[in-house]
């Protein structure tokens, strides 16, 4: 392969700048640092190889991949998709009140409630703070899609959280554990 200087630094310029993002992606979604390095590394590769394709707006191509990546992961080890705790992942403001932890709860509760994809596209949306055409490009669908499954998801959350539904025992500590 015929690379030249330009091509390099190029590279190395999208790395620098979306290396931290693609890592918190992929941490969100693992649950494990040394893992999430490893597979943001990995998205980078397959990246690299493919730069010459990468469109002007390159986080949601990177988003894209790393989304490809955590899917072959999964498949490859046969688990299921684990997110970070809300906490960790959403700056919350401690005023000591019940409320807002009894809030936390009962959006955990509903968000687990909600099907993968269904969370998946509400993760772009809000954590990756994507805009709908970027959060089609990860997904591989039009805007029209995405906005009519953000739209339908939330609807779908908020119906969870007014009448949250009857979660085992065992399901609520595993969805505190992976959290939202």
């Amino acid at each position: 392969m015929d690379v030249d200087q330009d091509e390099h630094a190029a590279f190395a310029r999208v790395y620098s700048a979306n290396y931290p993002l693609v890592l918190r992606y992929c941490y969100r979604r693992i649950g494990d640092m040394e893992s999430a390095r490893e597979l943001a590394q990995e998205t980078f590769f397959v990246a690299w190889r493919r730069h010459r394709d990468a469109p002007e707006s390159v986080l949601p191509w990177l988003y894209g991949i790393a989304r490809r990546v955590l899917a072959d992961h999964w498949r490859a080890r046969r688990v299921r998709p684990v997110t970070v705790p809300m906490a960790e992942s959403v700056d919350v403001v401690d005023d000591g009140g019940f409320a807002a932890v009894t809030l936390a709860q009962d959006l955990r509760r509903a968000f687990a409630g909600l099907s993968e994809s269904d969370r998946e596209v509400l993760r772009l949306v809000t954590w990756e703070e994507l805009d709908l055409s970027a959060a089609a490009q990860v997904l591989g669908c039009s805007r029209t899609a995405v906005a009519v499954r953000v739209f339908r998801a939330r609807r779908r959350l908020a119906r969870l959280l007014d009448n949250p539904p009857a979660v085992p025992a065992q399901r609520v500590s595993a969805t505190v554990r992976e959290g939202v």
